[in-house]
């Protein structure tokens, strides 16, 4: 049975993913990542250059992570896609039951990060893509006003991993469903 062991890089980027996740991107040093990680600061300077490129290497995992936790979600729901909508909760039921569940990793590092630099961009552009993903899914469904719908459900995903950063646990992603489910019904007439 052989096991390889992770590169440096991956070692570097796994340990800054779990101490952005539990301390932010500003509460952790280059060298707690380069002591917790095991690795030489000329290593991670060499993968990374700088502690910037660092947090936009995090927030890239942390985009495809999340994106592909919402679309297996809305997937697992089945091929409507009103029924897609509300089924993407499902990732978050399942994200904020996780042990140290801090919340959106993309509010958190918005709110950490000086608008207009690389790093509050790329927050700003996770945020784009998934809208412009619940765009696609209420067009689909039927939306009067697809891109009203998507911004609605948005807040309600956001609004929903923020409070459940407080209180964790998976009711307020379950009452953000349930509130989805209703602005659905209203917005997207049933197939006939």
């Amino acid at each position: 049975m052989s096991s390889t062991r992770p590169s440096a890089r991956e070692r570097i980027l796994s340990t800054a993913t779990t101490l952005f996740n539990a301390h932010g991107v500003r509460g952790v040093g280059v060298d707690r990542i380069i002591a917790e990680s095991g690795v030489a600061k000329a290593t991670l300077y060499s993968h990374f250059g700088c502690k910037d490129a660092l947090v936009l290497a995090y927030l890239r995992e942390s985009d495809t992570y999340w994106r592909r936790a919402l679309a297996e979600a809305a997937e697992a729901a089945g091929p409507d896609p009103r029924d897609q909508l509300t089924g993407l909760f499902d990732a978050l039921c399942a994200a904020t039951v996780r042990d140290g569940f801090r919340g959106c990793a993309f509010v958190r590092t918005a709110g950490e990060t000086e608008p207009g630099s690389a790093t509050h961009e790329a927050t700003a552009e996770h945020k784009r893509t998934v809208r412009a993903w619940l765009t696609e899914l209420a067009t689909a469904a039927g939306a009067a006003d697809p891109a009203v719908l998507a911004l609605q459900i948005s807040v309600l995903v956001d609004g929903a991993m923020s409070a459940a950063a407080v209180e964790p646990g998976p009711e307020i992603a379950m009452a953000a469903k349930a509130a989805t489910r209703v602005l659905v019904a209203g917005a997207c007439p049933a197939p006939v």
